[in-house]
């Protein structure tokens, strides 16, 4: 019996969506796809071609939250999500499910992302392996991930609300890893498991790094001391006009972490960045 479901958010990428299908239709799991209000031939292409696929048809686009549907609807005790162009190596659930079960206080592995069809590795990777954090219960400790290439203990994930509407999309991930290590959950990157992303050969789209660096400003507000909020804000004006419309609903949801994880994100925010 299947212990991992496979949650996807897809708007308006039928194609891409569909060869991730078709890898994912290989590794005999649950699948749950998520529709984001698209107004291409996702929703009758995925009926006509993957019936055994649960589809939910949201009536608006939910962003990042409507993963947060695909992971309620699952009935699995793990949800690995995927992206509309990624998808899991043959064995990585299977190599994944144990050390879930042998680490019972794990919340995410975050998995070896390879990209394209070399199969480079990320450039998240390095920053994920060498965590300054050191080595967690089931390899390095991190306090982030990338959403299509993460297996999540269901229940953990519940727990604590999931991906925030405040975020909508963009670098939501690290304000669910700091709410689910402050809830006293680990994190761990972990080399042996596996997934494949091959995003389309495009630059990003004209306002997306603005959006990541807005939500990176907002998720400062909802959960770091007010000196490190003005800083960042301060830092990127830009984002922080950006930010402005919706710093009311983030101050609402301010939950400031613990001083020990504070220390643990000051200590990853001075590492020189690498890579991209």
């Amino acid at each position: 019996m299947a212990r991992t479901t496979v949650v996807i958010a897809s708007r308006n990428r039928s194609s891409s969506l569909l060869r991730t299908l078709s890898h994912l239709s290989e590794l005999a799991v649950p699948v749950v796809l998520v529709d984001n209000a698209s107004t291409d031939d996702t929703v009758s292409r995925v009926r006509d071609e993957f019936p055994h696929v649960l589809l939910l048809e949201s009536a608006v686009n939910r962003g990042a939250v409507a993963r947060n549907l695909g992971v309620r609807a699952a009935r699995t005790p793990f949800v690995a999500f995927a992206d509309d162009d990624s998808w899991w190596a043959p064995d990585a659930l299977e190599r994944a499910e144990p050390i879930f079960d042998e680490h019972p206080d794990l919340a995410v592995i975050a998995a070896r992302t390879l990209v394209g069809p070399s199969g480079r590795p990320d450039p998240i990777t390095p920053l994920l392996r060498d965590s300054p954090l050191g080595e967690g219960v089931a390899g390095p400790a991190v306090l982030g991930f990338m959403a299509c290439s993460a297996i999540v203990r269901r229940q953990a994930f519940l727990d604590v609300g999931g991906f925030s509407p405040v975020l909508f999309f963009r670098g939501e991930e690290t304000l669910l890893s700091w709410d689910l290590a402050a809830a006293g959950w680990a994190l761990c990157y972990v080399e042996d498991v596996v997934a494949h992303h091959h995003p389309a050969p495009v630059g990003r789209a004209s306002g997306e790094d603005v959006v990541e660096r807005r939500n990176a400003v907002l998720t400062t507000w909802m959960r770091r001391p007010v000196s490190s909020a003005l800083a960042a804000s301060l830092k990127d004006p830009r984002a922080f006009r950006a930010a402005l419309p919706l710093l009311g609903q983030a101050l609402r949801q301010r939950r400031e972490l613990p001083e020990h994880l504070e220390a643990q994100i000051r200590k990853l925010t001075a590492r020189p960045r690498r890579g991209a």
